[in-house]
């Protein structure tokens, strides 16, 4: 019987790995200059966290968690409201980044996950530099 290649998801760990990349990822978005003021602060974050569990699971071939709670992403239409300039969509990969490699996340799935997480991060850019 044939099985379908492993997801992204499978490959890296699956819950335990997208739990540690977004507990490692906000502390940083926090702490960041650019990404801090568009962002909750303090516990306040927790169900932006919960969110973002949900949403890479799914966006890297999990279960549908987001889906089944939210909906479809509609990430650009969702992120609108909030100033998404270049500089900020680089200060997001370079804070995920630095998560993916808390998480020891290596070699081809990384390129994969990376490949993916940047071009979603460039769709969400909605201003200019000067704007924000």
């Amino acid at each position: 019987m044939d099985r379908a290649p492993l997801t992204i998801y499978e490959r890296i760990g699956g819950e335990e790995t997208i739990a540690r990349i977004v507990e490692s990822f906000y502390p940083r978005v926090q702490q960041d200059p650019l990404l801090a003021p568009i962002f909750p602060k303090g516990d306040e974050i927790r169900p932006v966290m919960e969110k973002q569990r949900r949403f890479l699971t799914q966006f890297f071939g999990g279960p549908p968690l987001y889906s089944q709670l939210y909906g479809h992403p509609r990430l650009r239409a969702r992120h609108l409201p909030f100033p998404i300039s270049p500089q900020r969509a680089e200060a997001w990969l370079r804070c995920m980044a630095e998560a993916l490699d808390e998480a020891e996340i290596q070699g081809q799935v990384r390129k994969e996950m990376w490949s993916r997480l940047y071009t979603t991060a460039a769709h969400m850019v909605n201003q200019s530099d000067q704007e924000s």
